[in-house]
């Protein structure tokens, strides 16, 4: 039988986001890389429910993907822990919640992560801390001709300090925290899709143009994606829930909107081996 004759797909809206039941993410046999790769850049966002991993079974299904990649936190600062897993704890102390801003993780490498997957392991309740998602393609799609003509020879800065500010984070001496060029526009490696890939968490200025010509154009880019549910996807997360994204093609948002409950999850994020480009 066949990958496609087992999973059940459903989507979750017309244009990106789709659950996948029928299929124990354990037995790697289930399904093929080639059969994931190809859902996960058609649908950017696939939601897995009634899972039971274990931290190795959930990095094993990443990897069907690719080799999993390390956060610069962990790489280059320090972090404690299984360097191949960002741990994310919100409790009633926490002073912020970690992804709760529009943002591409990490777009600050050299070379962006192709995807995450992130598996919720404490939840604050019946209800609250979705992630809502946004899709980068059909953002680049629906700006007018004149904008696209606009933005398609442009780079972009995206300097990974500009996100650690938001948490008030200083690099200390002898900390780094990488800093990269990428096209406002690439297109997508597997789809041949133009992206618009800025994001404000992590992209800092537009080269080539003054300083306010560039928030300009940002502010003018983050508006769209922001203002246009049309855009957008939400998952609830349950016990049990994987979802993994596209990171070359989506925003997401972790909503904190469980404040004083406490939520716990692990990110496994898988390595890309092509850079951005027109």
């Amino acid at each position: 039988m066949s990958d496609r004759a087992v999973a059940e797909v459903v989507d979750i809206t017309p244009g990106m986001g789709s659950e996948v039941a029928n299929l124990d993410l354990r037995d790697l046999s289930s399904f093929s890389q080639h059969w994931l790769a190809d859902l996960l850049a058609r649908r950017k966002v696939l939601v897995f429910r009634d899972q039971s991993l274990s931290r190795d079974q959930h990095k094993a299904f990443a990897r069907v993907l690719g080799e999993l990649h390390i956060h610069p936190s962990n790489r280059q600062v320090g972090a404690k822990g299984d360097p191949e897993v960002f741990a994310i704890r919100t409790t009633e102390n926490s002073r912020y919640a970690n992804g709760d801003a529009w943002h591409t993780d990490v777009s600050c490498e050299e070379v962006p992560p192709l995807a995450s997957a992130l598996y919720v392991r404490e939840l604050p309740g019946p209800s609250g801390g979705d992630t809502v998602f946004a899709d980068m393609t059909r953002a680049f799609a629906t700006l007018s001709e004149p904008i696209k003509a606009l933005i398609r020879s442009l780079n972009a800065v995206h300097d990974g300090r500009k996100d650690l500010a938001r948490y008030g984070i200083e690099l200390k001496a002898g900390q780094s925290y990488p800093c990269a060029t990428h096209p406002i526009v690439p297109v997508h490696p597997d789809t041949n899709e133009e992206i618009l890939f800025v994001n404000p968490s992590f992209t800092d200025h537009i080269l080539g143009v003054s300083r306010s010509e560039s928030d300009a154009i940002l502010e003018l880019l983050w508006r769209h994606v922001t203002d246009d549910p049309r855009l957008h996807c939400r998952v609830r997360w349950q016990p049990g829930t994987l979802t993994i994204w596209d990171n070359r093609s989506t925003w997401h948002h972790a909503v904190w909107d469980y404040f004083p409950s406490s939520r716990y999850s692990e990110r496994v994020t898988i390595l890309e081996t092509r850079r951005p480009r027109r």
